[in-house]
Formats: C-alpha cells, sequence, structure tokens
C-alpha cells in the first residue's frame, strides 16, 4: 500500500442512543466526541440512528402497514376472495 493516502483504521465505538447498546468496533470513521468505555479506555463515538439491536428485521417487531387502505381498495376494485 502506498503511505499516506489511506484513512487511519483504529478502536471507534458506534452508539445507538435508541436502543442504549454500544459497541467497540474497527473503523476508518472518526468523531470529535469521545467515550470512556469499560475497558477503561477513551475511544471515539460515533452515534448511529439504528443498528441491529433496534432493526426490526433483527428484533422480529417488524408491523405491515395499511397506510392507504390498499387492501380495502384492492376488495373493492377486485372483490373479496372467497365471496362467490
Amino acid at each position: 500500500m502506498k503511505p499516506g493516502i489511506h484513512p487511519s483504521y483504529g478502536p471507534v465505538v458506534f452508539r445507538d442512543r435508541a436502543a442504549n447498546h454500544a459497541f467497540l468496533t474497527r473503523s476508518t470513521m472518526t468523531s470529535d466526541k469521545t467515550i470512556d468505555w469499560e475497558d477503561g479506555n477513551t475511544y471515539p463515538v460515533v452515534d448511529v440512528e439504528i443498528s441491529n439491536v433496534s432493526h426490526p428485521f433483527y428484533t422480529g417487531t417488524a408491523r405491515v402497514l395499511d397506510t392507504a387502505g390498499r387492501v380495502e381498495r384492492f376488495e373493492r376494485r377486485y372483490g373479496r376472495r372467497g365471496a362467490e
């Protein structure tokens, strides 16, 4: 690799504030904010909106929303199934 053209790669804490969850990993992301971690060291922290703890795909809490009455509109247009 050419020296001086790659971003620094080091430990960073990613924090999901919605789920009150944080994890330490390595990344090229940087931040001005820092956090004191469980091992006693201080690491840069990056706040994220969603993580595996709060994402509906991982938690199994996904909800199907009928926001515009699509099911009812479909049934009016094409008839209800088994209504013969």
